[in-house]
């Protein structure tokens, strides 16, 4: 594994500024969530804001295909959709829930964070996915301190969630971040405590359970970015950008 980086002060002050936008942005977006509601329209109103704040929108025009950049300032995914949702004309229907995951760039620093939303009133097993799926966030920030392994991290969020009878996505990973918005290490939300590279004070991390509440497998769609539940059954998706301290992590993309 490549070496993980360890942030200096001013660098986490950067990055903290980035953060707060990414949890203003979702607080702001969370009120709109409602029936009725065009996805893109959440889309727009996010861009608009982070630009007022100094920040570029991180996820647009991301990925490595030239041909196929993401168009959009958030990922938004519904239901049976995992991750990487693109923005379009959809209409949100009471009963469902919307993962948004937003990422912003400022000061040459990014921040990232997601979190998924009921649409009205929700049947009882999507709420109790998304509180769930939130408690092993947690459950695995609560192991990101100093001296801990990486993969302590990982185990909390697996036994947690499986606990519960619910599946931990294995495909896809949370993140180192700081300069780049995908740094090392790669952040699986399953493995075995006491391995995995020991943390240390500075290094900067985006933890994201992505669970389901069926199969843990998954398949990626046409357009090459929305994640899908194999089964069709739904997910949901808690992220926060987290400094390793020695004792409590430092949540940068807490809102309030």
């Amino acid at each position: 594994m490549a070496r993980i980086p360890v942030k200096t002060a001013r660098e986490i002050a950067l990055m903290r500024e980035s953060g707060r936008i990414v949890a203003d942005v979702l607080a702001l977006i969370g009120r709109e969530v409602r029936p009725g509601v065009r996805v893109i329209d959440l889309d727009r109103m996010a861009e608009e804001y982070i630009r007022s704040r100094g920040g570029e929108p991180a996820f647009k025009g991301y990925g490595h295909d030239a041909k196929n950049l993401f168009p959009g300032t958030l990922c938004i995914s519904v239901d049976d959709q995992v991750v990487h949702g693109i923005p379009d004309g959809r209409v949100l229907k009471e009963g469902e829930i919307v993962s948004i995951d937003v990422g912003v760039r400022k000061g040459g620093y990014f921040g990232d964070a997601a979190r998924t939303f009921p649409v009205g009133v929700v049947a009882e097993e999507k709420r109790r996915l998304l509180q769930v799926t939130e408690e092993s966030l947690y459950a695995g920030l609560a192991q990101a301190c100093a001296g801990n392994k990486l993969h302590d991290v990982s185990a909390a969020v697996q036994e947690h969630v499986e606990a519960a009878g619910f599946s931990v996505v294995r495909d896809l990973v949370g993140h180192g971040i700081g300069k780049n918005l995908h740094e090392e290490p790669a952040i699986p939300n399953y493995g075995m405590r006491g391995t995995g590279p020991v943390l240390q004070e500075g290094m900067v991390l985006a933890i994201e359970p992505m669970v389901n509440a069926g199969t843990s497998r998954v398949r990626v769609e046409n357009d090459g970015w929305t994640v899908t539940t194999a089964d069709g059954k739904p997910s949901a998706h808690f992220e926060h950008t987290v400094v390793v301290r020695q004792g409590e992590p430092e949540i940068l993309t807490r809102h309030g």
